[in-house]
C-alpha cells in the first residue's frame, strides 16, 4: 500500500511546471506617476514626435482644404527655403518674431506670464517714432536714440503690472492683457490725430527719413535680423552663463526655496520682466524702423500670440526661440503663398499653429508622467 503513495510525488516532480497565464488586458492595472527625471535626448525625442504628429494633422487639414498632397513638401520646404525671394521674406518676417519670442521667454522664466507683448511693442514703436517726429538729437544719433526710446518705453509699460504683481498680488495675465487695449487705443489716437501724415492723410505717421531707418545688410535683407541675432546671443549668455541666469533658474524652479536660499527673488523677477518689456519694445522698433518705415495702426497684430507660441515651443530657451521663430516666419510666408495659389484662408495658418501648440502641450504630459503596471518592476 505504500508504493502508490511514494509514486505520487515522483510523478508530480517529473511533470514540467505550468507556464504562468498571461493576464488579459482588461484585468491589468496601471498607475500614473510623476517621473523623477528624463534625459534631455529623450525629451527631445518626445518633443520631436509631438511636432511630427502636429505636422501630420496639419497636412491632413491642408489636403482637406484643397492643397494637393504632392505639393506640400514643395510649398513648405523647396519654395520657402530654396527660393531667394521667399527666403528673404522669411528673414524679414523673422526679426520681430525672434524678439517677441525672446521677450515672452524671458518673462516666463521668472514665472511672470507676460501676455502684454503687443502693448509693449506698440509703445516701443511709439517711443521710436516720437524721436523721429520731434527730431530729437542730431541725424547721426537719431537711430541710436530711437533704439533707446523703444527699449525704455517697452520696459516702462510692463513695469506697472510687475509692481502690481509683486506688491499687491494682482494677476499679471489680466493686467498685461488690459494694457494691450490701452496701448492700441492710444496708437489709434495718434495716427488718426496729431501724428497723421499730412501728405497722404492716411492713418499713419510721416515716413521716417533715410538715416532714421535700419539699413540693409545686403540686398533685400534688413539689419533687423542681425539685431535680433545679437539679442538672442546676449539672452543665451544671460540665461546660461551669468549669475543672474543662475538666480533665474532658481526662481523658475521654486521661488520659495530660492528666497530661503538667499536669492533676491524680487530683484530677479523685476529684472527679467523689465528685460522682457524692453525686448518687446525693441520688436516694435524693428517693425517701425526696419519694415514699415513709419508708425502704422496695425503693425503689431499677431506678434503677441506668435511670441508666446515661440517661447512655448522653445521651452524658454533663447537660441531655440530663434530657430522656432524662423520656422513660424516660414509658416507665415508659406501661408500667404497658399492664399494666392490655392485660396486657402490665412486663418488656416493660425489653425495649424494651434494644432502644433496642442500637440506640444500634450507631449509635456509624457515628459513629466509615465504609466507603470502595478506589480511590475519600475
Amino acid at each position: 500500500m505504500a508504493e502508490p503513495a511514494l509514486a505520487m510525488p515522483l510523478q508530480h516532480l517529473a511533470e514540467p511546471a505550468a507556464a504562468p497565464r498571461r493576464q488579459p488586458w482588461a484585468a491589468r492595472r496601471y498607475a500614473l506617476e510623476i517621473r523623477q527625471h528624463m534625459t534631455w535626448h529623450r525629451q527631445a525625442l518626445v518633443l520631436a514626435a509631438a511636432i511630427g504628429v502636429g505636422l501630420l494633422i496639419s497636412a491632413g487639414i491642408l489636403i482637406a482644404a484643397g492643397v494637393p498632397a504632392g505639393e506640400l513638401a514643395n510649398e513648405f520646404v523647396v519654395q520657402t527655403f530654396f527660393d531667394g525671394q521667399n527666403l528673404r521674406a522669411v528673414l524679414f518676417q523673422a526679426a520681430p518674431m525672434i524678439l517677441a519670442g525672446l521677450a515672452a521667454a524671458m518673462a516666463f522664466r521668472a514665472r511672470f506670464w507676460n501676455l502684454g507683448l503687443e502693448g509693449q511693442m506698440i509703445w516701443g514703436a511709439i517711443g521710436a517714432t516720437a524721436v523721429s517726429f520731434f527730431e530729437l538729437g542730431p541725424p547721426s544719433l537719431r537711430l541710436p536714440l530711437m533704439f533707446a526710446a523703444a527699449v525704455a518705453a517697452g520696459a516702462l509699460w510692463v513695469l506697472g503690472p510687475a509692481l502690481l504683481k509683486l506688491r499687491l498680488g494682482v494677476n499679471e495675465i489680466i493686467s498685461t492683457l488690459m494694457l494691450n487695449y490701452m496701448a492700441a487705443n492710444f496708437l489709434l489716437h495718434l495716427v488718426y490725430g496729431s501724428w497723421k501724415d499730412p501728405k497722404d492723410n492716411f492713418p499713419y505717421s510721416p515716413q521716417f527719413r533715410a538715416f532714421e531707418r535700419l539699413p540693409d545688410l545686403f540686398a533685400g535683407v534688413n539689419s533687423a535680423i542681425g539685431l535680433a541675432a545679437i539679442v538672442a546671443l546676449l539672452g543665451w549668455w544671460l540665461v546660461g552663463v551669468s549669475r543672474a541666469g543662475l538666480y533665474l533658474r532658481f526662481v523658475d524652479a521654486n521661488p520659495r526655496m530660492a528666497h530661503a536660499a538667499g536669492v533676491p527673488v524680487a530683484r530677479v523677477v523685476y529684472g527679467a520682466v523689465l528685460l522682457s518689456g524692453a525686448m518687446a519694445g525693441l520688436a516694435g522698433f524693428a517693425v517701425a524702423a526696419g519694415q514699415e518705415g513709419r508708425l502704422t495702426q496695425a503693425f503689431y497684430q499677431g506678434y503677441g500670440f506668435s511670441g508666446i507660441l515661440i517661447a512655448f515651443l522653445a521651452r524658454n530657451n533663447p537660441l531655440a526661440a530663434s530657430v522656432v521663430a524662423l520656422m513660424v516666419a516660414a509658416l507665415f510666408v508659406t501661408g500667404r503663398s497658399l492664399q494666392v495659389f490655392y485660396q486657402v484662408p490665412f486663418s488656416m495658418v493660425q489653425l495649424i499653429q494651434a494644432v502644433i501648440v496642442v500637440c506640444v502641450a500634450a507631449s509635456d504630459f509624457f515628459i513629466r508622467h509615465r504609466l507603470r503596471r502595478v506589480g511590475a518592476a519600475a
